[in-house]
């Protein structure tokens, strides 16, 4: 797309939404976005995030600071990883674990182990040290960037509370009572009463905690101010961003607020930008909805390059705890998650910084029931009054390693790009410890608190020097998978055929692209099963297994897997 191009996207998509407004304002912006594309490199493979493999983590419970960080990317590239994810790392009094973002220009001082007095311009010479060191290993990095809400401690908010004369009273979403905007559903049942908070003689609009008043996006300044803060790490060296909440963006009297027709505008003008400044600058959509919901925000190529599978996440668990491939097979059928444009793709995940969600916008009142049964241990671990499950991967299976490896083998020989947690690849547990502590100092039983944590470096390093412990299993498990996933373009990019078996504990499929076919035999169950297949097979599968042959058939033993190249 050219220059001329982008700029009509651009204008087309501001008339849209401020039919009203001059356009002086976006030409303005224009000129900035002219000036700050000389200083933005071309990205030479601007589809880079179909073949990657993601790794997100909070910097300071990771490994205390970028610093600690920089010396953990030889650990992170051993495990076949290609992109990192940076949760919240801007600036914040971090009540919500940095998504309450103070200043979006900044990143928290601690992070560089720098006193609060240091200068952005500072912190930006760190930064962008530390993305010369992990591009220089072929790590990616892209971040969090909360669109839809700020902190109340962000400085417009600030100034916006002094009263309706103020000119920043109207970045944010102001009412005489609660009565507006009442079929907007509470996103933190069990943690908040309301989407409004008393200000003053008003209230303020939030869909998030009362701390995180939402952003007005009616006003044309906003807009530009969050395109301002997108264009603004480009110029640092990011590439590419978490859109956060994007679900939620725009308001109306009378819907749900959310998904509306003007938030898909939205994201059109902030990929609009990114286009033109660097092509392949990748927009993750948050967007905790029903696929076909969810598609939207990636079905046009114009808005966000991938999104989410949510739904697939609570699946996968539950085929695994049924022994069935068809919680599976159901979510994946063109009836539950539709077709997406070639330069579009899914993110898929086992676990991630928040719970194992059973949001009914993408299960039913059966599967949470059974899913909360199967894998709730631990009354504690009880998320927004049966809504999800607070829990690390190694604790929902109980730390069974042949388990644990094949969700893992699930998860990464689906299509999409594979997201990897922190501290997952050596079955990291639960920390009781820093959940107690986090309830103390935000005032908030979250147990979502319960899967972060600090990671023991020390001890994680001695448990990983021996061969046969728990740990070190887990890790060898993984990355022998993802390092031989990243040998074959077919798990990103390629297509998946299902194949027809009569054992329903059997997940049988192919992946292909262009010349490479990957045939995948997933045994779910405790059982050995014989797969007939008509033709011949190595004497390994891509993993360095041993195919087990007779005849025609192959057999899989029980809760394992094979990859095999044809």
């Amino acid at each position: 797309m050219n220059k001329e191009q982008n700029f009509e996207i651009l204008k087309d998509n501001f008339k849209e939404l401020y039919p009203n407004e001059p356009l002086a304002i976006l030409e303005d912006f224009i000129a900035e976005l002219i000036d700050l594309k000389k200083e933005i490199p071309t990205n030479e493979n601007p589809d880079w995030y179909k073949d990657a493999v993601v790794y997100s983590l909070y910097v300071d419970l990771f490994n205390k600071d970028f610093n600690g960080l920089t010396e953990k990317l030889d650990h992170i590239a051993s495990l076949g990883v290609t992109c990192l994810w940076l949760l919240p790392i801007l600036d914040s009094p971090m009540k919500d674990a940095g998504f309450d973002i103070k200043d979006y220009r900044r990143i928290r001082p601690e992070l560089f182990n720098m006193p609060d007095t240091s200068s952005s311009e500072e912190q930006q010479v760190k930064f962008r040290e530390f993305l010369n060191h992990a591009h220089s290993k072929g790590i990616r990095v892209i971040f969090d960037i909360a669109m839809n809400h700020c902190s109340m401690e962000h400085p417009w908010f600030q100034e916006a509370r002094k009263g309706k004369d103020n000119p920043y009273r109207d970045y944010f979403i102001w009412n005489k009572d609660t009565e507006k905007y009442k079929e907007a559903r509470l996103l933190f049942k069990g943690m908040c009463p309301s989407n409004w908070e008393k200000d003053g003689e008003e209230y303020f609009f939030h869909r998030f905690f009362e701390f995180q008043p939402d952003w007005n996006y009616r006003n044309p300044a906003v807009l530009m101010e969050m395109s301002r803060n997108i264009a603004f790490w480009m110029q640092q060296g990011v590439d590419g961003f978490r859109a956060d909440a994007i679900p939620y963006l725009w308001k109306e009297e009378g819907t749900d607020c959310e998904n509306l027709p003007h938030t898909h505008t939205i994201l059109r003008f902030f990929r609009a930008v990114s286009e033109y400044l660097s092509p392949g600058t990748l927009l993750l959509a948050e967007a905790c909805q029903k696929p076909q919901d969810v598609v939207d925000y990636i079905k046009t190529g114009d808005e966000c390059n991938a999104a989410y599978h949510f739904p697939l996440m609570p699946q996968m668990f539950k085929a695994l705890s049924m022994e069935s491939a068809e919680p599976v097979l159901k979510t994946l059928s063109p009836a539950v998650t539709p077709e997406i444009p070639e330069n579009s793709q899914w993110f898929t995940f086992l676990r991630c910084h928040d719970e194992l969600s059973l949001e009914l916008v993408y299960v039913d009142e059966a599967d949470r029931a059974y899913i909360h049964k199967n894998y709730c241990h631990q009354p504690e671990w009880n998320f927004r009054v049966g809504e999800g499950i607070s829990s690390r991967l190694s604790e929902l299976f109980k730390k069974d390693v042949q388990k644990i490896k094949l969700a893992y083998s699930l998860m990464l020989s689906l299509p999409g790009t594979p997201v990897l947690y922190y501290g997952d690849e050596f079955g990291k547990g639960n920390d009781e410890e820093f959940y107690k502590e986090m309830i103390q100092m935000t005032g908030k039983d979250d147990t979502r608190f319960l899967v972060r944590g600090k990671v023991n470096w020390e001890e994680v390093e001695s448990q990983l020097d021996k061969r046969d412990s728990f740990e070190s299993q887990i890790f060898s498990g993984l990355s022998t998978m993802v390092n031989a996933r990243n040998k074959y373009k077919a798990f990103g990019r390629g297509n998946i055929e299902w194949l027809e078996n009569n054992e329903l504990g059997l997940l049988s499929y192919k992946r292909k692209y262009e010349n490479e076919e990957i045939l995948v035999l997933i045994n779910l169950s405790g059982t050995d099963i014989s797969y007939e297949y008509d033709g011949r097979f190595p004497f390994q599968d891509i993993l360095g297994q041993n195919i087990l042959t007779l005849k025609n058939k192959v057999l899989v033993p029980s809760y394992s897997s094979y990859w095999i190249s044809l």
